[in-house]
């Protein structure tokens, strides 16, 4: 608790949130825009999280814990902001984060997406120093605070939305004597004119905000042979960004990934771990997982987000096709797209995809060696229904024809009927090894 983040965010309910932007975007247009700029917070707080061990905590104005939680993920605090003015939610928050012993407190909103990981690593030095810190927003009022201290006399008496909260603020702090430091100044999304900042600062994020994001994530290792195809089949899609968490390649994957316009992510080897880490930098609502030899069909986002229209479905898959015109081929895939029909268990060359909340709240990949999109379909038929899209995916048969198709077979019926029996998935991963030469966690 030594430092602490304070996210100030509201419900995403249409008619209730980002008001002066309904004009242009209607409310659940606005809402949507709430949504998504929540999320896109929340991802560099995670981040930020990750590398300097800050505590993440979300103070919220409409609907409930409940709510908040299926809808932004289960892994952070979240509380009500109480009742009175902005100044009295504010004090009040700090007031408890001090009291529960943090040393070092910092609160922003969720309207600035100019907000990075190092400003904020940035603003927690600057309070060794400082018992203020603020950073100024262009329209008068200030996108952070942070203190060491608690100074209630800071919020009172302030005029919040107008556009002197900022000269306000400075000059009660030289009343009290307050040493203050500044950042640098950005700009807040408020009113119809600044949805351009929004547009620019998240780069790939929808200008229409009410289509969700996708976000592609590929986990690769020395996969310069297929990546390009991957990436070319959705280079054209519209509201998708593309992460790359490259696993150490030593094949020129990684400028590949960045020539074609990718997000790219270096981390340990390892399918669940790469997968973890691509997410964790993800901006967009829907998650969807691609192997890297694996090609997405024509119009996949709109399939993608149909299926979420629909009742129950937490996540889903595509059908399956192997490039490849042998006929034991179309007897695998016939099998492969009976078992995710009807048994609500598609495996990760099927592209899963899923809501980036549900995902978080459910853990995540289970970083194990093998086997770890099985597991993470079986946490997930416990929230709801798991689609199967009738458009399929294309993946390559190379593991197929390495050690032929029937002996490929065999071996991946051996390791799940083990994992079934509880084998150790170290174990399992041996006998992948051993029987196809090739390491598990490599795509």
């Amino acid at each position: 608790m030594e430092q602490v983040l304070i996210i100030f965010t509201r419900y995403p309910a249409p008619g209730r949130t980002k008001t002066r932007l309904i004009p242009r975007l209607g409310p659940t247009g606005a809402a949507a825009l709430q949504s998504e700029m929540t999320v896109h917070t929340l991802r560099w707080a995670r981040a930020l999280s990750a590398r300097a061990g800050v505590s993440v905590q979300v103070r919220f104005e409409g609907g409930d814990e409940g709510r908040m939680r299926a809808r932004f993920g289960g892994d952070v605090s979240y509380r009500p902001q109480g009742a009175g003015d902005l100044g009295c939610r504010m004090a009040e928050a700090f007031a408890a984060a001090f009291a529960a012993g943090a040393e070092r407190v910092i609160l922003v909103g969720t309207d600035c997406p100019g907000i990075t990981v190092d400003l904020v690593e940035d603003a927690f030095e600057r309070l060794a120093a400082a018992d203020l810190v603020l950073g100024p927003a262009t329209d008068g009022g200030y996108y952070l605070i942070g203190l060491r201290r608690p100074l209630p006399a800071l919020f009172a008496g302030i005029s919040w939305g107008g556009g002197t909260v900022l000269r306000d603020t400075l000059q009660c702090a030289d009343r009290l004597r307050v040493a203050t430091s500044q950042l640098a100044m950005l700009a807040d999304v408020d009113r119809p004119e600044d949805l351009p900042v929004w547009q620019r600062a998240a780069g790939t994020i929808s200008a229409n905000p009410s289509i969700p994001l996708i976000s592609i994530v590929i986990p690769a290792l020395n996969e310069a042979g297929h990546l390009e195809d991957a990436l070319l089949a959705v280079h054209d899609a519209q509201h998708v960004e593309t992460i790359v968490a490259d696993g150490g390649s030593h094949d020129g994957t990684p400028t590949l990934a960045t020539e074609h316009g990718a997000k790219l992510v270096r981390c340990s080897p390892g399918r669940a771990l790469q997968m973890n880490a691509g997410a964790s930098v993800a901006a967009g609502e829907i998650l969807l997982f691609l192997h890297a030899d694996t090609r997405l069909p024509k119009d996949f986002e709109e399939s993608v987000r149909r299926a979420f229209e629909r009742a129950n479905i937490v996540a889903g898959a595509f059908r399956l096709r192997i490039d490849g015109s042998r006929r034991a081929f179309r007897m695998i895939e016939w099998a492969v797209n009976l078992r995710s029909r009807y048994g609500q268990m598609p495996y990760g060359d099927q592209a899963i995809f899923v809501r980036a909340a549900t995902f978080r709240g459910s853990g995540g990949f289970s970083e194990l060696p093998i086997m770890e999109d099985f597991e993470l379909i079986r946490r997930l038929r416990k929230f709801g229904r798991i689609a199967l899209l009738p458009a399929s995916v294309t993946t390559s048969a190379r593991r197929w024809e390495r050690l032929g198709i029937w002996k490929t077979t065999w071996i991946n019926q051996r390791i799940l009927a083990g994992y079934w029996l509880g084998i150790p998935p170290e174990k399992l991963a041996k006998w992948y090894v051993q029987g196809t030469g090739r390491f598990p966690g490599a795509t």
